[in-house]
């Protein structure tokens, strides 16, 4: 008898897919109304298989609203699954009060964790979906490098990750697991990066898809040698990933034929912008965050960055400024890698420092050599050859400088409290001139390959301040709406 529906036995599956939004609620809002037209769309697409998968790094910081509507989130667009990302573990001492709300598969398959806990009981290596019949087995991992993106503590202690080797071998031996059991459709949900992502796909055999994260690509379409490769047994393996910060959410469509083989792909990033918020969750949203104190007014502001992590950064350089006037420090330093939004036009409310700073660091003042500040802000420039651009420069206020493209710092000034600029000899930085510096406990405490910046003996204050305090403090005597532009405190060469 033909199959009136699918007269080929093929299988069409279509897949709406997320990666890194790191606690940007505002466009989780949008995302979930982009969410409810893939569901309206499918509706009557009775020879599709629809799948709604995450790539890990939805949550942030450790702070419980932020991550309260991360989780919400997932369940509003209907995730029935996602990787592990290095961010799901920034909540250390207080996780077990964000694990039992969540009710979407989180997978690993390349962690050890201690018994005790919390995540133990919660992570999974993979699960198997049904849709119509058909059975997909989905994969997760979290990244190598776990330990060195996040705070020591608990993770440090009590969970372990694999190195790429075994984390290959580990994700192999899943898929053999799956296809044991007869399934023969498998994805594989990667918080590994884009780099590591094609060793995967090179070096194993079973997987049809990685829908990836952490490396923050924006993989468009489909394109041989891009997100096209091919697995030891010469079977196609479909790489793809939405960019970070919730700017961008993906839609896979497939066909396999009846050994679960793809012969038909189709790959397409959505814009969030272009979908409305979503009003019921933004409703939900602002209860969660609470307060709608408004601090002040955005008069302008630049658009938005396309290299968040390598790019002259105005709105940070705002940032900076606020840090610096609120804990009257000489230097105020933010990595890049903490700003996660950007101001507009109309008014700063929780909602929008939540969007644009979700770590909630708390800020240390230390006592810093001038060969302490140009060594550090060295290794961030190196950001510019390194993969994925990581961790990414540093801004700041009281120092300018110009650093070239291939991660060279060519110049530096310091710019004292009266706007005197005053230059640094970056060849021979001095090593008896100190200055009172403001940074986040995370730089502080030698993460992210700082390692000379983590000096407890030259530890001033440990502030009870993150950076969205210090901007709420200096906006209460500010009266006139804020304009934020380049000053030029940081230029790049092309070199």
């Amino acid at each position: 008898m033909i199959n009136p529906i699918n007269q080929t036995n093929n299988v069409k599956t279509s897949i709406f897919y997320i990666n890194d939004f790191h606690g940007k609620s505002i466009n989780m809002e949008r995302t979930v109304t982009a969410a409810n037209e893939f569901d309206a769309y499918n509706k009557n697409q009775k020879d599709v298989d629809t799948l709604k998968l995450s790539s890990g790094d939805i949550m942030i910081g450790e702070e419980l609203p932020i991550n309260q509507a991360a989780v919400m989130f997932q369940q509003f667009v209907g995730i029935t699954a996602s990787a592990v990302g290095n961010h799901e573990y920034d909540m250390q001492e207080k996780v077990s009060s964000i694990l039992p709300q969540v009710n979407t598969n989180l997978l690993a398959s390349n962690v050890k964790i201690n018994p005790n806990n919390p995540w133990a009981k919660k992570i999974k290596p993979s699960i198997i979906e049904e849709k119509n019949g058909h059975r997909y087995g989905i994969i997760g991992t979290s990244p190598v490098d776990l330990h060195s993106r996040s705070k020591d503590g608990i993770i440090h202690r009590e969970i372990k990750v694999d190195k790429i080797k075994d984390t290959v071998k580990d994700i192999q031996d899943e898929v053999n697991n799956l296809q044991k059991q007869g399934i023969n459709k498998i994805i594989l949900l990667s918080h590994l990066g884009y780099t590591l992502d094609k060793i995967v796909a090179n070096q194993t055999q079973g997987i049809d898809v990685i829908l990836g994260g952490h490396s923050h690509d924006l993989l468009f379409d489909v394109k041989e040698g891009k997100n096209l490769f091919y697995s030891k047994t010469g079977e196609p393996v479909i790489i793809t990933q939405a960019g970070r910060d919730g700017k961008n959410f993906g839609i896979l469509n497939l066909e396999f034929d009846k050994n679960g083989v793809i012969k038909k792909v189709q790959n397409n990033i959505g814009n969030t912008r272009s979908f409305k918020r979503n009003a019921p969750v933004k409703y939900i949203f602002d209860k969660i965050f609470g307060s709608k104190d408004v601090y002040g007014y955005i008069n302008s502001a630049p658009a938005p960055l396309k290299k968040d992590l390598i790019e002259p950064n105005p709105h940070a350089y705002f940032i900076t400024d606020c840090i610096k006037k609120d804990t009257d420090c000489d230097i105020a330093i933010l990595p890049s890698s903490n700003i996660r939004g950007y101001f507009e036009h109309g008014k700063i409310d929780a909602r929008i420092l939540s969007d644009i700073l979700p770590f909630k660091n708390k800020l240390y003042k230390m006592k810093y050599s001038e060969k302490d500040i140009v060594d550090g802000f060295k290794q961030a420039a190196k950001s510019f050859i390194n993969t994925a651009n990581k961790p990414g420069i540093f801004y700041a206020s009281g120092i300018k400088y110009t650093v070239t493209t291939k991660g060279q710092i060519k110049s530096m000034t310091f710019v004292d409290k009266n706007g005197k600029e005053i230059p640094i000899d970056i060849d021979n930085p001095r090593t008896d001139k100190y200055y009172t510096t403001v940074i986040n406990d995370y730089c502080a405490q030698g993460n992210d390959g700082f390692t000379n910046l983590n000096q407890p003996e030259n530890i001033i204050e440990k502030l009870q301040l993150d950076g969205a305090d210090c901007i709420k403090n200096v906006l209460k005597n500010q009266t006139e709406p804020i304009t934020i532009q380049d000053d030029g405190r940081i230029k790049i060469l092309d070199n």
